[in-house]
């Protein structure tokens, strides 16, 4: 059965990297003289889009944009293709856009355009439009240079029934009328409508996103604040605000729109409502900028990079591998963790504290039923993972089935294995000892338990009912 499709339509361009070593200054110019060492080269604006998109398994990826029959051109539909990428060219005058960075341990130290001045794509041979039709859902990743502002392609778009992701561009046009999604940045935003800025980012997303959305007619209009999040315009008043899951500090952001906007399109190709595809555009940009960005999503490296997920035994696994090669501690402790209080976050902490990160080794389901009864546990696996993942003292979650965790702390291998409480012995200490690892207790606060809280809970209940 073949695969349904997804399209990005937009502005293709080279993107070369050339990595050196500065060590002089030019004698004849206060300038860095670069020793060239590597010269890497991949599609950037729309084929950048496609190339992070066809990391998706359950799509065909199809690129509309336009290619100019020169080298640089050749190069670009090389590379598209050997992504797997089905290419849909319009002719393009002059010559290939060209943007090359010079880079010197991490830093770039100029870039140079090339290709002149954008000019509007020829016409479009027959049938290259119809791909649009047969779209499951459409990216438009305009970069100012004609394809979105191309007659045939807007007549393409509108008559489309798939929904359109728009993420658009100031020197490019307004999106068409009633595409599903716009995902302007905050500064691109502040600029289409004049905004004069006052106020928080909040309040000027507010104001610009659904001024936009008036204007450009559209369902709706996300406002990317990048590590703050994005801020969702739609038909009611109040804004919707999706925070970033974690901050990326000063990482590379090069190419996180393009991961935004094609993963919210993917979303959407899937039935997401529009808040969801926003929920999971916001978790892709972000994990995509941890990750090391652009280089390491393009990397043909098999080494995995530090998981962003943070739930799962493989990210477990390679966290705590990824610790040890730096030669950090590795901290577990384990539990139910049914009904988080605060005992709980004060045994975190203090286990947090004793090393580089900390693993909670979660009982599962069934596990929990076998410990405490049929009735528990009263939250799910999945929705206790995902409490304590959120947790800023903790680094990883990984559920277990058995009645204790010997199993995973066999794979696992800490070196340090926490409990909290008065235990006066714990019954993992001789395994953890097989490979050197420590067992330690923290204090737990006096008063705090599930079972406690539960019994209060169904007392206050059977005293309310019976009033």
């Amino acid at each position: 059965m073949e695969k349904p499709l997804l399209v990005i339509v937009g502005d293709t361009l080279l993107d070369r990297d050339v990595e050196g070593a500065v060590h002089r200054i030019a004698p004849d110019a206060p300038a860095p003289v670069l020793d060239e060492e590597s010269v890497s080269e991949r599609p950037g604006g729309a084929g950048l889009a496609a190339l992070l998109a066809a990391g998706s398994e359950d799509y065909r990826v199809a690129l509309v944009t336009a290619l100019a029959q020169d080298a640089a051109g050749a190069r670009l539909s090389e590379l598209l293709t050997a992504a797997g990428i089905e290419v849909y060219a319009l002719p393009l005058p002059g010559a290939t856009p060209q943007k090359i960075r010079m880079r010197s341990r991490g830093q770039v130290l100029m870039r140079l355009d090339r290709g002149g001045p954008a000019q509007p794509p020829g016409n479009a041979p027959d049938g290259v439009l119809d791909v649009l039709g047969a779209a499951k859902a459409i990216l438009v990743s305009d970069y100012g240079r004609g394809v979105a502002r191309h007659p045939a392609v807007r007549a393409a778009l509108e008559a489309a029934s798939a929904p359109i992701v728009w993420d658009p561009h100031p020197a490019g046009p307004p999106p068409v009328p009633g595409v599903r999604l716009v995902t302007p940045n905050l500064a691109e935003a502040v600029r289409s409508t004049g905004d004069a800025g006052h106020g928080s980012a909040l309040s000027t997303a507010q104001r610009t996103g659904q001024k936009l959305r008036d204007e450009w007619r559209a369902q709706a209009v996300v406002i990317t604040c990048g590590p703050h999040g994005a801020i969702l315009s739609q038909a009611g008043p109040t804004p919707l605000v999706i925070p970033a899951p974690a901050d990326a500090g000063d990482a590379d952001t090069c190419g996180a729109g393009d991961r935004f906007a094609a993963a919210a399109a993917l979303a959407l190709a899937d039935g997401a409502l529009v808040s969801e595809a926003v929920q999971d555009a916001v978790d892709a940009a972000t994990a995509y900028v941890l990750a090391g960005g652009v280089s390491a999503a393009l990397s043909t490296d098999p080494t995995p990079p530090v998981p962003v997920e943070r739930i799962g035994a493989d990210a477990a696994g390679r966290l705590a591998a990824t610790i040890r090669e730096r030669g950090g501690v590795v901290v577990a402790t384990g539990g139910c963790f049914d009904l988080l209080h605060t005992g709980h976050l004060a045994t975190l902490r203090a286990a947090r504290g004793l090393g580089d990160c900390l693993i909670v080794c979660l009982n599962s389901d069934d596990s929990v039923r076998g410990l405490k009864g049929p009735d528990r546990p009263i939250n799910s696996q999945t929705d206790r993972a995902r409490l304590l993942a959120a947790l800023d003292c903790v680094d990883a979650v990984v559920i277990f089935d058995e009645p204790n965790p010997e199993a995973v702390l066999s794979w696992l291998r800490p070196d340090v294995w926490v409990k909290g409480g008065d235990y006066a012995e714990l019954p993992e200490a001789e395994l953890v000892k097989r490979w050197d690892g420590q067992t330690v207790i923290v204090p737990y606060l006096d008063g705090r338990s599930t079972t406690r809280t539960i019994a209060a809970a169904q007392a206050a209940t059977t005293t309310t009912s019976g009033r």
